[in-house]
């Protein structure tokens, strides 16, 4: 028992390979449903034991594990989790079991290689929010884009193929700044990849700007920021429902991780001289995805651009460095997870019913769908931060911390805020109110056990953080104060 605690992620890495090794055997589709499935009951399952097992009382990484794998380069394999990185695990072990389960029936071919796939990213994802070495988060960073390629090409709707090929390019431009911003790194560094060693190493100015460019455009494709925000919408609207979930729940928040986890502590001089243009960059992504959403007809591009909104509010938090305002950062991206997740696997029932993302093609199903009329409901007033569920509490702090930036900055995203409610409660009105558009609408089966269990779950958890927060506040307070004390040299009490 003690040898398992003491290496609880690395058996988290791995269990998601033993499983595509497993799936390349099986025959039986019901068969490899349930092990692909209970694979990521595995992965959750672990993920509560790291974080019961967690003390919350310290700021340093926990869990540590290293062995020498490249001697002559320095390179390591280490791993471990912090306060912040640990909001993260949680957030991706919680989603992939739904992913599983809202893939249940959608998926008619190749399913052994669509559900191995989504283990593969399950396993990549856990290594780039545990990685403790440059080389190691860079290749699993990298390898998190090709099974989502894949996903979206060989799987999604009738413009996939430009979809996932504009995904690829801007993920390979960000990849190659990452790769670039690395090498700088290793070379004034001290020839080292070790995380923990490299944020207590100091660079001259010069070297801190272009370092942290290098690092902060990056994140800033994988965000996405405004104006890298391109590639999401359509990558969003193509992919099938499992891709949209784990693009929205998961992959989104690498570029905040990344944010917080290297620019910060790797770059506070360079940091601190770039916020003041990213603030607005943010406070402009708020502003410009409300207004986008507002304009869709096709119900995943809305969700889409929701989301950039909504990462404005992540960034905007981020580079405010004070406790409320990262805090707000961190919570808001695993709100947004949980809420964009439901959303999208909400659309995807729908589109498993009509074949139509078109906002026109609905209306009325409160009356047919009286299931899904109310999760949907639930999950669209908390997408736009409704008092009481998950969002409110995240975007609340990101403002309170901004306030002591900027008030006209607070004052600009409230406006976002205005935006979200528009255009979600028009989203609603059109699909879930009124009268039924088309003949179809009238008769629409509602939701299935199965899949109001893909839904009650987020529904719990939305519910649950919005009217008590502390637990996940708890996990990351030491862990944000240590970090601000990197990036700005205070010691917050």
């Amino acid at each position: 028992m003690a040898i398992l605690m003491d290496h609880l992620i690395s058996l988290m890495i791995v269990v998601p390979f033993i499983g595509i090794a497993i799936l390349a055997f099986m025959c039986d589709e019901t068969s490899i449903k349930l092990i692909a499935f209970g694979i990521t009951i595995v992965e959750l399952f672990l993920s509560l034991i790291i974080w019961r097992s967690f003390d919350f009382t310290l700021e340093s990484m926990q869990f540590v594990e290293r062995l020498e794998w490249m001697p002559t380069f320095n390179i390591q394999y280490a791993v471990g989790v912090d306060g912040i990185s640990i909001v993260l695990v949680l957030l991706t072990t919680i989603l992939f079991p739904i992913c599983i389960l809202c893939s249940w029936t959608s998926i008619k071919t190749r399913l052994r290689a669509y559900l191995s796939l989504i283990l593969l990213v399950e396993g990549a994802m856990i290594v780039v929010f545990t990685a403790l070495d440059l080389f190691l988060f860079f290749m699993l960073w990298e390898t998190t884009m090709i099974p989502m390629y894949f996903m979206i090409t060989l799987w999604g709707g009738p413009n996939r193929i430009a979809a996932g090929l504009k995904f690829v390019l801007y993920s390979l431009a960000g990849s190659l700044l990452l790769l670039v911003g690395i090498l700088g790194i290793y070379l004034n560094g001290g020839n080292t990849y070790d995380l923990l060693v490299l944020s207590e190493q100091t660079y001259s100015s010069s070297t801190q700007s272009w370092l942290f460019l290098a690092f902060f455009l990056s994140f800033a494709i994988k965000m996405p920021m405004v104006p890298f925000h391109t590639w999401l919408p359509d990558a969003h609207s193509e992919a099938p429902t499992a891709g949209s979930v784990i693009l929205a729940g998961v992959l989104l928040k690498m570029g905040g991780y990344g944010f917080l986890r290297f620019c910060l502590p790797m770059f506070p001089e360079a940091s601190v001289s770039f916020a003041p243009y990213i603030l607005w960059l943010s406070v402009i992504a708020i502003i410009y995805g409300g207004y986008m959403a507002l304009a869709q007809s096709d119900l995943k591009k809305l969700i889409a651009y929701s989301s950039v909104s909504h990462m404005g509010f992540v960034t905007l938090g981020i580079f405010v460095f004070n406790s409320q305002g990262i805090q707000g950062a961190v919570l808001q991206m695993f709100n947004h997870g949980v809420t964009a997740a439901a959303l999208f696997i909400s659309v995807g029932q729908l589109y498993d019913r009509t074949h139509s993302r078109s906002i026109s093609h609905y209306g009325g199903l409160h009356k047919p769908m009286p299931r899904f009329a109310a999760l949907f409901f639930l999950f669209s007033v908390a997408s736009f931060g409704l008092p009481g569920t998950c969002n409110f509490i995240g975007e609340f702090l990101v403002l309170v911390g901004t306030s002591y930036i900027s008030f006209a900055m607070v004052i600009i995203s409230m406006g976002g805020i205005v935006l979200a409610a528009a255009y979600m409660l028009w989203m609603l009105q059109r699909v879930a109110l009124g009268v039924a558009s088309t003949k179809v609408a009238k008769v629409l089966p509602d939701l299935s056990n199965r899949e109001c269990a893909t839904l009650i779950p987020l529904a719990i958890l939305v519910l649950s953080i919005g009217l008590y927060p502390g637990p996940l506040m708890e996990m990351m307070d030491m862990s944000v104060s240590h970090l601000i004390h990197q990036a700005t040299g205070l010691q917050v009490d």
